[in-house]
């Protein structure tokens, strides 16, 4: 049994706190990798069609031996998929997208699947998102979502569709905390997941201050990081394809941040992206 908390949806479904991501893995390592983290507890896998390493993550799972029923499972629609956003052709070519992530995935469903990015210069992801609602409604996913929209995207969605996304997975990490967008989310009832919770392993890392609450504590500063993000109610997904660090981020319920060191961590914000700014992310 994992030790990790949930939280519970928007319509009902629980998601663990602390998931395994496979971004940047490659396909042919991805296997090992998610095998080692479901064998260390983890039940929350998330990859993307533009990982390229969907068919190695379902491959894990099946070597981890642990039921489908007690994993939770997500990917995403990649961009590619969305180049004609209207009408029944869009609609098609979402369908298409999410019947081939099953196919490489391995599984007849999806407990989330994700819009990857908004592209908001095309105007039309809510077209996107009605092909979502069909396949939630079919239940061939638990539940849908979306990662790296604004508030913008989230209020147009609100406006024009009947189903308020699940969660909204984006950058975030102490460096870059998203403050108001948490707050944006928490008031419609989203859950924020963060992607790069660890900052990917730069300047956040060497942070002074992480480094003196992770001694106070007997921790490493990447368990600091992990648990200031469980502290804040945000879904973490941290990586890695060594399997002592695998195991390392997973042990994270065994201590507590306190007050001053959450205030600390929080003080730490740059308000720098490591990643692209999704207002203006075009890529196919």
């Amino acid at each position: 049994m994992s030790s990790i908390p949930g939280i519970t949806l928007n319509n009902g479904v629980v998601i663990p706190q602390l998931g395994f991501g496979v971004w940047q893995v490659p396909d042919e390592e991805a296997a090992a990798a998610v095998r080692t983290a479901i064998e260390a507890g983890y039940r929350s896998i998330d990859t993307a069609a533009i990982y390229e390493n969907e068919a190695g993550t379902g491959e894990g799972i099946r070597q981890a031996g642990v039921p489908r029923e007690e994993l939770f499972l997500t990917t995403k629609l990649w961009n590619s998929g969305t180049r004609d956003w209207s009408g029944q052709a869009g609609r098609d070519a979402v369908l298409r997208e999410f019947d081939a992530s099953l196919a490489r995935l391995g599984t007849d469903y999806l407990d989330l699947y994700l819009i990857h990015w908004p592209r908001p210069m095309h105007g039309s992801y809510g077209n996107v998102w009605a092909a979502f609602e069909e396949l939630l409604a079919s239940g061939r996913t638990k539940a849908i979502g979306v990662s790296n929209f604004g508030q913008a995207e989230l209020t147009h969605l609100f406006e024009t569709t009947s189903v308020v996304p699940a969660i909204n997975q984006v950058e975030l990490h102490p460096h870059f905390p998203q403050r108001e967008l948490r707050a944006f989310h928490a008031e419609h009832g989203i859950t924020t997941e963060a992607w790069s919770p660890l900052g990917q392993g730069g300047a956040l890392l060497a942070e002074p201050v992480l480094a003196k609450i992770a001694a106070k504590h007997g921790r490493t500063v990447a368990q600091v990081v992990l648990r200031w993000h469980l502290q804040h109610d945000i879904v973490a997904i941290p990586k890695s394809v060594t399997p002592s660090r695998i195991r390392e981020n997973f042990d994270v319920t065994g201590f507590e941040l306190d007050a001053e060191d959450l205030a600390a961590i929080d003080g730490s914000a740059t308000g720098k992206r490591l990643g692209p700014d999704p207002s203006g992310f075009d890529w196919n």
